[in-house]
Order: structure tokens, then sequence, then C-alpha cells
């Protein structure tokens, strides 16, 4: 047997893409390490389709996929990393479940949904492979290779997960069912008031504009104060374009006393209009900040906003400290308490587990949100 099949033990499934001249024995291959905590049950094709254009084919995925989780520990959030080719552009991609309690030997299912494209080939293989990026369980610890930093990502999530109910869980406490109630309801006003822009980033600066671009300019960022944050922003700039921003820079300060790796920052920005939208996180870059440090960030992004497919030029832009990771692999996220005595409030989107819990008490109402939240 070869090192590499001693690495790997494969699961494969043959599967009959919906293209006629591109079907193969293997069209989809599932690896799973030997030492993996999940085993593979089913993958369901759907509507997936292979479809041929030019010299490329394109793989329009829309699967399930049914693992079983086969350790003594609860699942909270699973990663996979999925592979038509390795090194060409659109050639790979991921999908993420977080915000999940899976119990010991319970199966669940990962909704696979994206697009992938590879050369035409004429030899046999498989035309797309699925693999584990990372799974996270309870008490956050981690299995997986960490090709795409799904650590750092299903922490976080996880982190922001166990504040929320936290928070619910407390709100239920001390003000019982109509209090918990009074609390969800106002956290869905909040997210349907909040004003909607579609951002598009692109790796490596700038972004490529749909609208006349406006004169370039160099704008000065604002930043508001994240309370207890052990990062304190300080000064920092962008070029913008009409509805472009690129080569963004901030300088941080670590207050704490640990050393730092990660910092990742919030946005929101304003039109000409003066009007304010929040506009998701751009990823931070890894670094090291010692205590008392103070350092440059520089994310390699750029991004561009539209509205209702109309480009929205910007007058500037206010950033926060939206999460931090030190040397050691814990996490930090605002406290609910912290979010809700500043204006973080109308500017942070609701975690996925806080989306979650929204939708329980939706469709089945307050008994089951209060049963929810007592389940773990």
């Amino acid at each position: 047997m070869s090192t590499s099949n001693k690495l790997l033990c494969l699961a494969v499934l043959t599967l009959p893409l919906l293209a006629q001249d591109l079907e193969a024995p293997n069209a989809v291959r599932f690896e799973l390490a030997p030492d993996s905590p999940l085993s593979l049950i089913s993958t369901t094709l759907g509507d997936s389709r292979a479809t041929t254009r030019g010299g490329a084919v394109v793989l329009d995925l829309h699967m399930s996929v049914t693992l079983r989780n086969t350790t003594f520990r609860r699942v909270r959030g699973v990663t996979l990393l999925i592979t038509a080719q390795e090194f060409a552009p659109g050639g790979k991609g991921s999908v993420a479940r977080p915000s999940i309690d899976v119990p010991p030997s319970q199966e669940f299912t990962v909704p696979v949904d994206i697009r992938l494209v590879r050369p035409v080939q004429a030899s046999g293989g498989p035309l797309v492979k699925l693999q584990l990026d990372g799974v996270l369980f309870d008490d956050l610890s981690f299995f997986g290779p960490n090709k795409l930093n799904s650590q750092r990502a299903m922490t976080f999530w996880e982190t922001e997960a166990q504040r929320d109910r936290a928070y619910y869980r407390r709100v239920l406490q001390a003000k019982g069912e109509k209090g918990l109630r009074d609390e969800v309801l106002a956290a869905m006003g909040r997210q349907s008031d909040r004003p909607q822009i579609d951002v598009a980033m692109s790796r490596a600066g700038r972004s490529t504009a749909t609208a006349p671009a406006a004169s370039e300019n160099v704008a000065q960022l604002a930043f508001l104060t994240t309370p207890n944050s052990p990062v304190e922003a300080l000064e920092g700039a962008a070029t913008i374009s009409g509805n472009e921003a690129s080569a963004p820079h901030f300088d941080v300060v670590n207050r704490s006393r640990r050393p730092i790796r990660y910092v990742e920052m919030g946005w929101l920005v304003k039109d000409r209009d003066g009007r304010e939208y929040p506009a998701g996180a751009v990823p931070g870059t890894t670094t090291s900040i010692a205590p008392g440090q103070r350092a440059r960030i520089t994310p390699d992004a750029g991004l561009r906003f539209s509205k209702a497919g109309k480009p929205v030029e910007l007058l500037g832009m206010t950033g926060f400290v939206k999460q931090v990771e030190f040397a050691d692999g814990k996490v930090w996220v605002p406290s609910r308490e912290d979010i809700n005595a500043s204006p973080l409030l109308r500017v942070i989107a609701p975690s996925p587990e806080e989306q979650r819990l929204a939708d329980v008490y939706t469709r089945k109402g307050i008994a089951a949100l209060m049963s929810d939240l007592n389940r773990y």
C-alpha cells in the first residue's frame, strides 16, 4: 500500500452528473482521514449539474452530505473543502455549518450549494473531491487540516453562540417568558430596520468597478470604541473612488497582557447623502502583536458597494474591532452587555446562533425557544 493510501481512507461514491458527455465512474469522491471523528453516511446529488462551456466544465452543486458523529463529544461546527481543480480560479471552495449541536452517534446533514469550474479532461477520475477541513467540538477542541483557517472562523462563531445563548438564558431567568419574547422581537426588529448594502470583495487591492469612478481620494478612517476590547484602533486610511474602497490600512495597539496574532475589523460606510450602512467585515491579516505593541494591519482586499444593483458612492468609512485571536488560539468577541451599551448595537449583525434562535421562535413559538435555551 502506498504512503498516500495509508494516510487516507477513501469513501468513494459514484454519482451520475446531469451532463450526458461528462459522466465518470467516480464523479464525486469524499475523503476521510482514518482518525476522522465523523463518518460518511450518504451523499445526495439533488439537482447538481455539470455543463461544458468552451474548454471548461461548470459544476453547479446542490448536494447534501449526511455524516455521523463517532466521538464522545458534541459537534458544534463543520467546514468542508470542495475541490474541482486545486490551483485554478474558481476551482475550489468551501461550505460551513456553524451553530449545530450534534451529540455522539447522531447523524446530521451539511448542504452543499456551490459553483466550481475545471478544465475538460478526457481521463477518468473524480470531477469533485470533498474533504473535511475542520470539525469543532463543544469544548472548542478542533480536528482537521485547517487549510482554510476554519478553526479560527468556527471558534469565533461558537464563542459568539455561547455568548448569545448565555445572554438569552439570563433574560429568561431575570424577566421570564414575556421578557424573553420582548428581547427576541426587539432583536428581530433591529435586524429588519438595519439598512442593507451589497458588498463585493476582491483580493489584492482594487476590485473591478461597474460605475464611473470619481477622482480618487485617500480618506481617513474613523473608529468606534469597542468596550473592553483587547485591541484599540488608532488611525487608518483607505483609497476611495466612486463606489470602491481599496488599499485599507489601520494602526492598532495591543492593550491586553497577552500576545495577539489576528485582528478583524467590522465596517460602516457612509454614502454621499450621509446615510450609514453596515458593511460586514474584511478578513484581517495574521500578525504578531506583543502586549503594549503598536502594529499596522493591511487587509489584502478591495471593496465595491451597491444597493439594488446601483453603485453607492462613498463618503467615508468607520471601523470597529469585531474579533481578536490571541497567540494561544483563544478568542475575544464583544460581550452582549458591551454591545447593548454602545453604538455597536445598531452595527453588529446577529450571530448565526442568534439568527437560529430567532428562527426557532418564528417557526415554533416561545415555548420551543425556552426549551432550546435550556437544552445545553
